[in-house]
């Protein structure tokens, strides 16, 4: 039985716009699986649709073997959340914060202290557990809401955007606790922006974008389909239509013209440099510098979207804008 199954569910707002539109897919059990997508495409509204906080408009989905509709309550047993703002409680200790939560969760005594004691131990936290939260890093009131997330020893985990606005370092090493929680067979729902995060984690990735999946598969299968290395090439202004000089060459694969920069995909793209070189300049092109580099998911969101996530994330906004407006 899978740990979560979605059948054509949609949530609309204002009658008018499907901030969910008719999504399906499975998420097995131990599964670190991945939702990826810009800010505004879905993801948060997916979460909160599966953890019951949300009702859907139409569609099915159940989590743990249980309706999201008809056995909330059942679902909210099965699950941990870690929401993308802290919901900590700053004037307790780590340890009173965990406490709290699992007297809402009905736990004795002693299997609070112990599983307390465990999820500290988890997140490297049990040196710091009587110390106030509003001395905490980023970084460690993140980890204390992983442990929180995992106190009454959830079937899933959800974790939305669970590592924004954390540095570089901090970042990595929450990442290592997600992935240590999912070789303990915690199967683990995760919202993100970062493809980097999505590429490290996941085992497999749905790629969210206007409320839709355009794309679901592993992170190597996603970047394989793009059929070879990207090369990247920022023309100067003469190179408006360089892209058509490529066409019909079988060893190139894709052509996304992006502003300045083209984008080739291309099979052995060091054999075939030469040509592409050569290509340009009876174009009367000039390009300016070129770089060639192995597929990432960012290439496979642009393929599939059109867009960068940043350009999306851009025109997201300006659509939430213009929503806004309208209805003052």
């Amino acid at each position: 039985m899978p740990a979560i199954k979605v059948e054509d569910l949609t949530k609309t707002f204002n009658k008018n716009f499907n901030a969910v539109d008719h999504i399906s897919f499975t998420v097995e059990e131990g599964e670190l699986f991945g939702l990826l997508g810009p800010n505004g495409a879905g993801k948060t509204t997916i979460i909160n649709m599966l953890t019951t906080l949300l009702k859907p408009t139409s569609g099915y989905a159940e989590v743990a073997g249980h309706s999201i509709v008809k056995e909330r309550d059942a679902v909210r047993n099965s699950i941990g959340i870690v929401f993308q703002e802290t919901a900590l409680d700053n004037r307790l200790t780590g340890f009173e914060n965990l406490e709290f939560h699992s007297v809402m969760y009905n736990m004795g005594k002693e299997e609070r202290r112990e599983q307390i004691s465990e999820v500290l131990e988890i997140v490297e936290l049990s040196d710091k557990a009587d110390l106030l939260v509003e001395k905490y890093s980023g970084g460690m009131k993140r980890r204390l809401e992983i442990a929180r997330g995992l106190i009454h020893k959830p079937k899933v985990l959800f974790l939305d955007e669970p590592s924004l606005g954390l540095d570089t370092q901090t970042r990595r090493h929450i990442w290592d606790y997600i992935g240590r929680l999912n070789r303990e067979k915690v199967t683990v729902v995760l919202t993100t922006h970062y493809m980097e995060e999505a590429d490290y984690l996941c085992g497999r990735v749905a790629i969210v974008d206007h409320g839709k999946i355009v794309a679901l598969d592993t992170p190597k299968n996603l970047k394989d389909s793009l059929g070879g290395d990207v090369v990247a090439m920022e023309l100067a202004e003469n190179g408006v239509d360089l892209g058509e000089g490529y066409r019909g060459y079988d060893w190139v694969k894709g052509i996304d013209r992006h502003d300045s920069t083209l984008d080739l995909k291309v099979s052995n793209a060091d054999k075939h440099l030469p040509e592409i070189f050569a290509i340009a300049e009876r174009r009367s092109v000039t390009i300016n510098s070129i770089n060639i580099r192995k597929p990432s998911l960012e290439d496979v969101f642009l393929k599939y979207t059109g867009k960068t996530i940043r350009e999306s994330e851009a025109s997201q906004a300006e659509r939430q804008r213009m929503r806004v407006r309208r209805h003052m």
